[in-house]
């Protein structure tokens, strides 16, 4: 593993006190690297929309299913997870590098727990790269990958579960800017592998949007509607089964039937290719 932070600069403080969307997610899965905070907010989240344990499951089932199909069925080599999280079982670079050890899988976050976990626990092989960066930071995360990713040959970008973190504005910050901004400077047939939370029901929309920009202390997004994570695909080769609910996207099995699906929100999403030259 190599690190993207500057030798000698101290970690950033980890905050117990205000939950964090990675340690909420962490606890989601059944992880331990997680405080009070945290859990009482993920609480809080699960009697706003009860399905939320299971989309977290589901949302990291198909994240690993995807980084496998993208290796085996279409050549890529390398990744590059926006909002990667907190390490846990089966990460990118692992999935990655089972199916083919040469993948390069370059993490960007700017969680300092996330950080100081990565640069702990990541296996150091020279192939990973974990990057202190913003994600809307795309022109200096394209620099500070140059020579740890071939940027002349495909890349697949991962925005897996994150857009929702990020706030709507009217400038280069807007999650479908990041997006096309990213895509702007992938090379020809890389891929973007997008999903976040949406819902049709405007009360859960509200009363988690809500409550997460409360918690976090106005560091979330906004819960949105299918139409509006479809934007992201423009000028995107969407991959069969097109944009769905994250579970049916190439399953390893059966999915569930519509009556055992959650009714409150899902993750929804899939996988574009940027058209060859």
């Amino acid at each position: 593993m190599e690190s993207g932070q500057t030798p000698g600069t101290p970690s950033p403080l980890i905050d117990m006190h205000t939950p964090s969307v990675a340690r909420m997610y962490d606890w989601l899965l059944g992880g331990v690297e997680n405080y009070a905070s945290d859990r009482e907010a993920c609480a809080r989240l699960l009697e706003i929309a009860p399905s939320t344990q299971l989309l977290a499951r589901n949302n990291r089932a198909f994240l690993q299913r995807v980084v496998r199909i993208l290796v085996e069925e279409y050549g890529i080599r390398q990744f590059l997870d926006h909002g990667s999280g907190l390490p846990t079982q089966d990460n990118v670079h692992e999935v990655a590098q089972r199916a083919d050890p040469r993948c390069r899988v370059a993490y960007i976050d700017n969680d300092p727990m996330v950080l100081a976990h990565a640069q702990t626990t990541l296996h150091e092989d020279g192939r990973t790269l974990v990057l202190s960066k913003d994600m809307r930071r795309t022109a200096e995360i394209r620099r500070e990958t140059d020579g740890f990713l071939d940027w002349d040959r495909p890349i697949a970008a991962l925005f897996v579960s994150v857009l929702h973190c990020l706030k709507d504005t009217d400038d280069e910050n807007d999650p479908a800017a990041v997006v096309r901004n990213t895509a702007a400077l992938l090379p020809p047939g890389s891929f973007m592998v997008i999903c976040q939370l949406v819902s049709e029901d405007a009360v859960v929309r509200d009363e988690v949007t809500r409550l997460m920009d409360v918690t976090t202390h106005g560091t979330w997004g906004r819960v949105r509607e299918p139409h509006e994570v479809r934007r992201y695909f423009d000028g995107l080769d969407v991959l069969a089964p097109g944009l769905v609910d994250v579970v049916d996207w190439r399953p390893d099995s059966t999915p569930p039937p519509a009556s055992h699906r959650p009714r409150d929100w899902v993750e929804w999403g899939g996988v574009g290719r940027l058209r060859a030259v």
